[in-house]
């Protein structure tokens, strides 16, 4: 019986919807055309009565109109639906390690952080840079010849000098060389820990501490250690 009062409730909804979407964008709804045609019954000519057909044509008109704007609810509802089952999956990201697509990394109070990068064609004189929220470059680490594919190193979170720096969200860039001494293509990649799901212009997006990982920019989703 529950069942049955909440389905109805929901069709109710969506004819609801349906009907107030027609209202707003051709100034009726069916409620109003049948007033209108009854209206039209009610004073015609007793001796010159209009053509039944036309009657039955705009009966027609007003079914394939009701129709479209029913089937457009419902599709709306459908991708709603969808969207909060996707929206609520994303909470089983939350503990788990991924490597994504990203030149950001959260630096924790005395802790290290991953910082990897992807040469296609494999590089000469790696170098990668560190700066604060600033832009001011904090800590360069040299990494020399690397193989094609993805690679990375750890960075102890301390700057030239040595001295440890401030927890907080750190942005890096990484460059390189061909043989021919061209700059290499290279995809800078980020491995965190993801310890929450914020939306963002109404799509889930991960964190791990300030950095926001977009879903489109996973690359790889394990345990974390």
């Amino acid at each position: 019986m529950v069942t049955g009062v909440t389905n109805s409730t929901a069709t109710a909804a969506t004819t609801t919807s349906a009907a107030d979407a027609m209202k707003q964008s051709i100034g009726l709804n069916s409620d109003d055309f049948l007033k209108l045609f009854i209206t039209q019954l009610q004073n015609q000519d007793p001796l010159q009565p209009q053509d039944s057909s036309q009657f039955v044509g705009q009966l027609a008109q007003l079914s394939q109109v009701q129709q479209a704007y029913n089937t457009n609810t419902n599709l709306q509802n459908l991708l709603s639906a969808v969207n909060s089952g996707t929206n609520m999956s994303t909470v089983a990201y939350i503990g788990k390690s991924v490597t994504a697509q990203g030149s950001q990394v959260n630096l924790a109070a005395g802790g290290t952080a991953q910082i990897g990068y992807n040469f296609p064609s494999g590089a000469n004189n790696v170098q990668i840079a560190i700066q604060d929220s600033t832009g001011r470059t904090v800590r360069n680490l040299s990494v020399g010849v690397v193989s094609a594919g993805q690679g990375g190193v750890t960075w102890d979170g301390k700057d030239d000098n040595g001295s440890a720096l401030a927890p907080g969200v750190y942005s890096f860039t990484v460059n390189g060389t061909m043989a021919d001494g061209s700059a290499a293509t290279v995809t800078p990649l980020i491995t965190a820990v993801v310890d929450g799901v914020t939306m963002v212009q109404g799509q889930p997006v991960l964190t791990s501490g300030g950095v926001q990982i977009p879903l489109a920019n996973l690359m790889a989703v394990k345990q974390a250690a």
